[in-house]
């Protein structure tokens, strides 16, 4: 009876192991679905934040805080979202939602105009 009493207890020990073996990557799986789930929602936020950015950018002039005549706004987009047009001077402009920040591209921008490094060139085209 003894023997029967550890062959029964091997046989729980055994059954025991390969529960917790099926549980632990039955719930490993989950953990990586909801790893997966949580990255694609973030990139989901991310590109949707972006989304808002740009279409909020074309609209920025229109507001009363904006500071110029927006009719002489002309939107370009990228790299810089704008050129205002004012009688006295011509003002590149980027707007800016939350915590964006200048990209590299942008930043190389603003310092070849703080560097007074921009020109103007007439080309006539030859039609």
């Amino acid at each position: 009876m003894d023997i029967t009493l550890e062959i029964i207890n091997i046989g729980l020990l055994i059954l025991s192991i390969l529960i917790i073996f099926i549980l632990r990557k039955y719930y490993n799986n989950k953990i990586n679905q909801l790893d997966n789930s949580l990255t694609k929602i973030k990139s989901d936020k991310i590109s949707q934040s972006t989304k808002y950015g740009q279409i909020s950018e074309e609209f920025f002039p229109l507001e009363q805080s904006y500071p110029y005549e927006s009719k002489n706004f002309k939107f370009l987009g990228n790299p810089i979202d704008g050129i205002q047009f004012n009688d006295d001077r011509i003002i590149i402009i980027e707007f800016k939602t939350n915590k964006s920040q200048l990209s590299q591209k942008q930043k190389h921008i603003r310092d070849l105009i703080i560097n007074n490094k921009v020109d103007f060139e007439l080309i006539e085209a030859k039609i």
